[in-house]
């Protein structure tokens, strides 16, 4: 399937919205969960998705359109949200990527992407020649795995409970 900018902006829109419905205002028991050591909480993921805004998609999609790929990414620290985030609250932090992504999307938008612009090349520190279509196509894939990820930590809360069920649950099969 070909990419669709229009489409993929409207996904990226709706994300705060989906965490913000399974998520806000829940106990951390759903969302203080994770699947052992060296992995992600929902709340971790949503800090995850934060950083995210504001140090690499917009970010790097400017460093395309301003300087092609003779400027290469800043390498991105997958892991800021522990320490960047320590102490905020779940709902502060859904507030949070709600207003960064909003600005973010209205500033995709804003620039009216062309074909043209969207074939411009950029460099990533540890993956190399990579284009901007290629930037935004993961940015909306991205919330994507976290949003599947978080389904994942909160439905084996009742790995257990399910019984037998849990053979024909997919999601409890899946890592």
């Amino acid at each position: 399937m070909s990419f669709d900018l229009a489409d993929t902006l409207d996904l990226l829109q709706r994300t705060p919205g989906v965490l913000t419905a399974w998520l806000a205002g829940s106990s951390e028991a759903w969302h203080a969960r994770d699947e052992g050591d060296g992995t992600w909480s929902p709340l971790l993921a949503v800090g995850h998705l934060i950083h995210g805004e504001e140090t690499d998609w917009v970010p790097r999609a400017r460093i395309v359109l301003e300087h092609g790929d003779a400027v290469p990414f800043e390498p991105f620290d997958r892991e800021a949200q522990r320490v960047r985030f320590a102490g905020w609250s779940l709902d502060d932090l859904l507030d949070r990527f709600e207003v960064l992504r909003q600005a973010n999307v209205e500033t995709v938008r804003g620039w009216r992407l062309t074909d043209g612009q969207l074939a411009l090349p950029g460099r990533h520190p540890a993956l190399g020649a990579v284009t901007l279509r290629q930037l935004l196509a993961t940015w909306a894939a991205h919330d994507l795995n976290h949003l599947a990820q978080i389904a994942r930590v909160m439905a084996k809360r009742h790995a257990e409970a399910v019984g037998p069920w849990k053979e024909y649950l997919g999601i409890f099969h899946w890592r």
